[in-house]
């Protein structure tokens, strides 16, 4: 079948470790927040959640069948009890399931969320895949987000298909290799796309000199990267200019996430801010609330919104994500996303900058 939107990305299995018995500081040389515990003791924990089925590219898919298309996901997962899960978990959201590769002898990636107020910290490890893109037929849109490290080919791969279907709508959510590679290793795909959505820091990370390094990094640089997350940052200006930098790079839509800030758009008739939809009640756990956005926004382009319309409803799924635990949770149906939108205060509208 041809599905209206088919998401590429890991899956994984979030493990929510929720703590009280720490603490932040910024007495770094960078000054960047830390979370801190007790060193070398016993550190009591409130609760322990497993999430299935996750990742931004799970999370984008699951988001778009819940909005009313038709939806797949191309991934890799161990064929274990973990792999067993995702699948089931993914099957009762009604995604196509029949582009994921179970591997023999593998693991499937699992994480672990140190979960503190309303943040997280993610303690990461993608699984060695042997990745290789199956034949897919070609979809409406395709959607491609976070990829473990060593995935340089593979992503060479998804280009070329590409290339072969100038059809297909593309959307770019960058994950963390993904940015690390530098925007000349991934061009093509930049130049490509037509979406690419990311957050401020990432933005500032995609556009420095930083992140246009030729030589990809190693698995071991990868992992560096993870744990020092924020090092090398630099000031890329402000919204505006990352916007058109951005542009600059190829794609024909970008959007740019501020968290509770709200959210900044560039399209070929000017730029644009959005504001956060009015929060029901406080956050309760932040993640996935990117996620929420750059899917809802592009699942609505593939249900022939504009993308200004879209700009307006993105925000909503993200304030309803917010409320629950994990990724996937609080994402909402079309008839309620609808009805939020319906309920907005009247200044929530975008303004351009």
């Amino acid at each position: 079948m041809q599905y209206d939107f088919l998401a590429i990305g890991d899956t994984t299995v979030d493990a929510f470790i929720k703590i009280s018995d720490a603490w932040i500081e910024t007495d770094n040389p960078k000054r960047e927040q830390e979370l801190c515990m007790r060193f070398a003791e016993k550190v009591p924990y409130e609760s322990l959640t497993e999430i299935p089925a996750v990742g931004n590219s799970a999370n984008a898919a699951v988001c778009a069948a819940r909005l009313g298309l038709a939806a797949g996901l191309v991934s890799n997962i161990g064929a274990d009890d973990n792999g067993k899960k995702c699948l089931d978990t993914l099957k009762k959201e009604n995604l196509g399931v029949e582009y994921i590769k179970a591997h023999t002898g593998a693991k499937t990636n699992y994480h672990f969320v140190l979960w503190y107020g309303a943040e997280r910290t993610i303690l990461v490890k993608h699984e060695l895949y042997p990745y290789a893109l199956p034949n897919i037929e070609p979809p409406r849109w395709l959607y491609l987000s976070s990829i473990g490290g060593g995935t340089e080919k593979y992503h060479e791969e998804i280009a070329a298909w590409l290339a072969k279907n100038p059809s297909v709508k593309f959307a770019s959510q960058p994950g963390t290799f993904q940015i690390s590679l530098g925007t000349k290793k991934l061009r093509a795909l930049y130049e490509r796309a037509d979406v690419f959505v990311c957050n401020r820091e990432e933005a500032q990370k995609i556009t420095s000199s930083v992140s246009l390094r030729e030589t990809p990094p190693s698995r071991e640089e990868f992992t560096d990267s993870l744990l020092e997350e924020g090092a090398e940052r630099s000031e890329a200006g402000d919204v505006k200019n990352l916007l058109n930098s951005l542009r600059a790079l190829g794609p024909k839509i970008v959007c740019i996430t501020d968290g509770p800030n709200g959210a900044y758009m560039a399209d070929s008739s000017g730029e644009y801010f959005m504001s956060i939809y009015p929060d029901p009640k406080p956050p309760y756990e932040r993640t996935g609330a990117g996620d929420a956005f750059a899917s809802t926004f592009v699942s609505y382009l593939a249900l022939g919104k504009t993308p200004f319309e879209a700009l307006r409803l993105a925000p909503i799924n993200s304030a309803y994500v917010v409320q629950g635990i994990g990724a996937q949770r609080g994402l909402l149906s079309r008839e309620k996303l609808e009805e939020y939108l319906k309920n907005a205060p009247r200044e929530y509208e975008p303004r351009r900058l």
